[in-house]
């Protein structure tokens, strides 16, 4: 990989790689683009197979964040972090206040979250170093924005099955979810209670299994879940699963799910989905709901204005497949068009974010 070919492509303000060894800590904080405010994004914890792949992560995660929060209607640009390591064995306070005092470093431009193996606790031992950083514990905190994403995910689940099978509710549709961590937790709950008829994995057996048993949903194998004959298959865990192999085992007529980058190649794999009669959520719609949360924090933490806005993604969605019914366009390129107009209807106003923005608790 280019580095800085790759910086033009998609497209960032910049990138940046911290490293303190006394701690551990090895960080990348990826900034993609601060014109409708500062780059607010979560920090995920992972053991990369190397640090190309940690990157292109950043890379691919910040960029959706950008169009994420624009879609969105957030005055929030779009950023996103990683540290690399094994979150079950090397996570320390010092490690997390180190990387607090790498958020510090950049005055606002950047505000952290939680993310895949970020908790409360991590957020909170960031802040000890911070003010750029949400989803904290304690007054003024939003907490686990966990709930909110799948919130959302749920209302867009169910845009999708209007649109695509012309029904009003869930029940009685088969619904394959992959994972079975915080997000994906609260959607099975969602959907079981609505009446579906649930199908849920994790690399972690024991996890899916306890989740099945709690929520009355079903245990499949965590290789037959983009196979299985279902109305819906619901990502939920990590990136990049929908690819040259896993598209043609498909037996469904939705992915709508709250995983990022479920694409692998966003035009080539969305138009093998469009081939096959398959209607895809994009993914930073459908799961803008964490963000929405978390970003509640900055003008004041309000849970009942965020719940309205994670319901608007049902809306959302639906205004985005009209648009791409009408122009013959990919519902990721529906989006994609929708953030870049409003960026491109401020940008004239300032180009970067250079202010400091003080988070009120």
């Amino acid at each position: 990989m280019q580095l800085f070919e790759s910086l033009v492509q998609f497209g960032h303000e910049e990138v940046l790689f911290y490293s303190d060894p006394k701690t551990g800590l090895r960080a990348i904080i990826g900034i993609h683009s601060t014109v409708l405010g500062p780059a607010l994004g979560g920090t995920r914890m992972w053991n990369y197979t190397n640090d190309q792949e940690a990157i292109i992560d950043v890379l691919r995660l910040s960029r959706g964040m950008t169009y994420k929060a624009a879609v969105a209607g957030l005055n929030l640009g779009g950023g996103k972090a990683v540290i690399i390591g094994d979150a079950k064995t090397q996570k320390t306070e010092g490690l997390f206040r180190a990387y607090g005092r790498a958020v510090e470093s950049l005055g606002g431009r950047y505000i952290t979250a939680e993310d895949v193996n970020t908790n409360v606790r991590d957020m909170d031992w960031i802040h000890t170093e911070t003010e750029y950083v949400t989803g904290v514990g304690g007054i003024g905190g939003s907490g686990d924005p966990s709930p909110f994403t799948a919130y959302g995910v749920y209302c867009g689940i169910k845009a999708c099955a209007k649109k695509q099978l012309g029904k009003d509710s869930v029940s009685g549709l088969k619904v394959a979810v992959q994972g079975a961590g915080n997000v994906a937790s609260y959607v099975v709950q969602h959907l079981t209670k609505d009446g579906a008829i649930v199908y849920v994995t994790d690399i972690y057996e024991d996890k899916a299994k306890k989740l099945a048993a709690d929520t009355g949903s079903h245990f499949i194998s965590p290789e037959s879940i983009l196979s299985i004959d279902c109305d819906i298959v619901s990502p939920n865990a990590l990136g990049a699963i929908l690819n040259d192999t896993s598209i043609s085992q498909l037996k469904c007529s939705i992915i709508a799910g709250g995983a990022n980058n479920q694409l692998e190649d966003e035009i080539k794999h969305g138009e093998m989905l469009k081939a096959r009669g398959i209607l895809y959520a994009p993914d930073y719609v459908i799961n803008a709901g964490g963000l929405m949360n978390v970003a509640s924090e900055v003008d004041g933490y309000n849970k009942e204005s965020v719940l309205r806005k994670a319901e608007g993604i049902y809306d959302t969605l639906l205004t985005i497949f009209s648009l791409s019914e009408a122009q013959n366009i990919l519902t990721i390129q529906a989006s994609n068009a929708l953030a870049e107009q409003r960026i491109a209807s401020v940008a004239h106003v300032h180009r970067t974010f250079n202010g400091q923005t003080i988070i009120n608790r």
